[in-house]
């Protein structure tokens, strides 16, 4: 599946969907010209098609900034390019020329605002100011920021202790500004700092180390390079980590099988558009992993055993 452009959608049901994002099904190879055609498409949403495209140059580059979209390891030996079209949407959200002001919050009410799609929201753009809540109008009305800070820390401090409170950021926030964040939270004397791994990676930070001693993942990008075979288990990696493709497009290159369990079939499993110019310029595609082997697991398992 995949947020086709409008064009390839007929008008219907565009009419339909509009405010909304649209899903069709998607039978071009993952990655290549399509990725690039979406990365376009998102910059021009945002209004920041030069700036955008500069500041995807020096994304994940070593003088550069990391993607605030992921934890993918950058190569030792990097491109011009090396980010994901999820990364290069998360960076063009921060950059958008779209805001919103305090005209926006007094022309609708939080309940209003709930029924919304978290994707209307988003497309709305950034906010301008601070903003607190009053019950009594049910609006965000904006503050100024001496009466911000005033607020916070007055609720800072009626906490009996530092570790009463958690500091949280959206996964989105830059990496400059949350090491920020972190560092005013750790000078306030707590590091409670609840992030992806504790939220998202519980289970594996408890059950890793009872059966192999390490609560996170042992390998290193260069593994990818010596691998005699890669097995994917329960990931999508052309929509969880789009980056891994490279190595996955790479490793078939060199005759290395890929086995891959999952009941959902993807489009970037089965056969991915190379991503270097000699494979743009020519259409080329590259099958990352063949029907056979990446047929869905639930299949596989409904089909009865040799030995029984």
């Amino acid at each position: 599946m995949s947020d086709q452009s409008p064009s390839s959608v007929p008008t219907d049901a565009l009419q339909e969907t509009a405010g909304k994002p649209v899903f069709a099904p998607y039978d071009a190879p993952a990655g290549g010209w399509g990725a690039l055609h979406a990365t376009a498409k998102a910059l021009r949403e945002q209004s920041v098609e030069l700036k955008g495209s500069r500041a995807l140059l020096w994304m994940n580059q070593p003088d550069g900034f990391d993607c605030p979209g992921c934890a993918w390891p950058d190569p030792r030996h990097t491109s011009s390019f090396e980010f994901c079209e999820n990364g290069a949407k998360a960076v063009t959200w921060e950059l958008t020329k779209h805001r919103v002001t305090r005209d926006f919050f007094a022309a609708h009410t939080v309940r209003e605002l709930e029924q919304e799609s978290d994707y209307w929201l988003e497309q709305q753009g950034r906010l301008t100011e601070p903003m607190r809540y009053d019950p009594a109008t049910d609006h965000y009305v904006p503050v100024g920021w001496d009466q911000a800070f005033t607020i916070i820390g007055r609720e800072l401090n009626t906490l009996d202790d530092p570790n009463e409170g958690e500091f949280y950021t959206s996964g989105r926030t830059s990496n400059e500004g949350a090491f920020m964040y972190q560092l005013f939270a750790r000078r306030f004397g707590t590091n409670n700092f609840p992030d992806c791994s504790n939220m998202c990676h519980e289970p594996t930070s408890v059950g890793l180390p009872e059966s192999i001693g390490i609560g996170k993942g042992t390998v290193l990008l260069d593994d990818f390079a010596y691998a005699d075979a890669i097995f994917i288990i329960g990931q999508q990696p052309g929509t969880n980590s789009p980056r891994m493709l490279t190595e996955l497009h790479r490793a078939s290159r060199r005759g290395v099988p890929i086995v891959v369990f999952n009941p959902l079939r993807a489009r970037a499993r089965t056969v991915c558009r190379a991503t270097e110019s000699g494979g743009m310029a020519t259409f080329g595609e590259t099958r990352i992993s063949p029907a056979s082997i990446a047929r869905s697991a639930s299949a596989a398992m409904s089909q009865p055993s040799k030995a029984s």
